[in-house]
């Protein structure tokens, strides 16, 4: 059973009751593995018993933190329930980052356990820091892979499969920590964010109600078929996969995104509604030209960085119910949703595209405002920092007192952003407080790549800043000033780069495809680079 009797009337906000309310035999949504496996909602709720199980019988004890690495795939919506469900921490691993940071990032959070997919094994060996792990389960073949000394292995279908279809959950509190993942990052290492069961529950029928209620466009409810496109280890994937488990909606988990599968399934599987970052519509788009496929009446919510207007004008020119969002991964993460009302939705089109590419208002529990340097709030129409309360967002960075003060002072959570709201209340980001690079839908520390190229011989200084791209939303442009004398060459900076690249310190898309010798850089009054001043200099001039 995934809920038991409620003593006294005392209903504990767990992610177990995020589970359909109606009888699940009669809920007809089915899950669908792009494998080819699919299952009832029954059948659903007996796999997480099993996996459950099967944790507690390899030695798992409430408390532990088990971090799983895989593509979008339905063994990670069953650990979406199941780890959390036993009493423990499910940590949501970032394949995307570098090998250290991926290995960081499990060290840190304290994982003793890793639930993998063959493909991410070389990320758990040969690297620092050392990794403190009791036991890897791998979802298929291991192939050759040898587990570090003292470090048990098991297959994960396997002792799924030996394990009882029933499991007797604790009580737990619903204030316990549930969930917890990691920021790509600004500066330095990721930063650990986490949540509770209480948090995900609300953040669960914030987003659901605000869905199901909207006036003309965006509606998410029980007849939709739903494929996430933002990786489940990005924020939960938004929350949405909880959103369409409670509503017993029917679900397509695609693997590992490629456009052609992604379009395969959308056609064949009739999905209606999927979320991702600008780049990967851009993409789908794209093979959209040479398959063919008709993606007329489905909706699209862009969140991860901005939507632009081209890229809105070919959705809609393809017949998508196409709309953005504003979170972040600290805010757990959806806070504002941009619904258009019936009036807007029968606007011109150059009018709607105004419209459709805000952020939106914010959703149903969140309080969302615009402040002055001293916080005071700014009236609409005025820019300010974005800031938030609501019932969900993270309580600080895991071990890290000092980061969670910053982030959260005044008492209210600093999203970092510079925005403004309209008079209608929508509100609008006109820019970014941090000098990151926002590529493909992850951050791009450009301090740790310009700490690498003053690494390289004959380097005096370098700035790293984001230019637009038309795929990837932002790539990286290097601007590099050599010592005096010295003829620096841009393909040693390159190779510097991818050197370190294959080595794991950065993501191989950290390479800038753009590095620039120039004779010097602008400062502020106190002698540091002056990102405004440099930005406002290159942005657009290279080609």
């Amino acid at each position: 059973m995934i809920s038991g009797e409620v003593p006294n009337g005392d209903f504990p906000l767990l992610i177990r009751h995020l589970m359909p309310t109606a009888n699940r035999s009669t809920v007809p949504g089915e899950i669908v593995d792009a494998s080819g496996l699919r299952f009832t909602y029954p059948q659903f709720e007996e796999r997480i018993a099993r996996l459950a199980g099967a944790l507690t019988a390899c030695g798992v004890k409430p408390g532990d933190t088990v971090a799983v690495l895989d593509w979008d795939t339905h063994r990670y919506l069953e650990c979406f329930y199941a780890i959390p469900s036993m009493g423990c921490v499910l940590m949501t691993v970032n394949v995307r980052l570098s090998r250290d940071q991926v290995r960081y990032t499990i060290d840190h959070s304290g994982a003793t356990t890793v639930i993998t997919h063959p493909d991410f094994l070389p990320l758990l060996t040969a690297g620092a820091p050392e990794l403190n792990l009791k036991r890897i389960i791998v979802a298929g073949d291991a192939g050759e892979f040898e587990p570090p000394p003292g470090v048990e292995m098991a297959e994960y279908y396997a002792i799924a499969e030996a394990a009882a279809p029933e499991f007797d959950y604790p009580d737990l509190d619903e204030r316990a920590r549930a969930t917890m993942f990691y920021t790509s990052g600004t500066t330095g290492n990721p930063k650990g964010v986490y949540y509770t069961h209480r948090q995900i529950f609300l953040h669960t029928f914030g987003v659901l109600t605000t869905l199901g209620t909207a006036p003309a466009q965006g509606r998410f409810d029980a007849d939709d078929v739903y494929m996430p496109m933002t990786p489940l280890f990005h924020a939960h994937a938004w929350g949405m996969p909880y959103v369409a488990t409670l509503l017993g909606t029917k679900q397509v988990y695609p693997g590992r995104y490629k456009t052609d599968v992604l379009l395969r399934l959308i056609q064949e599987e009739g999905v209606t509604f999927s979320h991702c970052v600008a780049s990967v519509l851009r993409m789908l788009l794209d093979e959209v030209k040479v398959r063919q496929v008709d993606l007329s009446g489905k909706k699209m919510l862009i969140g991860g960085g901005a939507l632009p207007v081209g890229l809105a004008r070919s959705a809609l020119d393809h017949g998508i119910d196409i709309f953005s969002g504003y979170g972040m991964s600290e805010t757990c993460a959806v806070q504002t949703l941009n619904h258009l009302t019936a009036t807007e939705v029968a606007a011109p089109l150059d009018e709607q595209l105004k419209l459709r590419t805000r952020p939106g208002r914010p959703i149903l529990l969140c309080t969302v405002r615009t402040a002055a340097p001293d916080q005071t709030p700014t009236p609409a129409g005025e820019e300010g920092e974005i800031v938030f309360r609501s019932p969900w967002l993270t309580s600080g960075y895991w071990r890290d007192p000092d980061a969670s003060d910053e982030l959260w002072r005044g008492g209210w959570l600093h999203s970092g952003d510079i925005g403004k709201f309209d008079e209608d209340g929508a509100l609008r980001i006109t820019d970014r407080v941090k000098d990151v690079i926002k590529t493909g839908g992850e951050w791009l520390s450009s301090l740790l790549l310009e700490s690498l190229i003053s690494q390289v011989e004959g380097v005096t200084e370098s700035a790293v800043i984001a230019m637009p791209d038309s795929r990837w939303g932002e790539r990286p442009l290097a601007l590099v000033v050599p010592s005096d004398g010295y003829e620096l060459d841009v393909g040693t900076i390159r190779s510097a780069l991818t050197e370190a690249a294959a080595a794991g310190v950065i993501p191989r898309y950290g390479v800038p495809e753009q590095i620039r010798i120039v004779d010097e850089l602008a400062k502020t009054s106190v002698g540091k680079l002056d990102k405004k001043a440099i930005r406002a200099r290159y942005v657009g001039q290279v080609k």
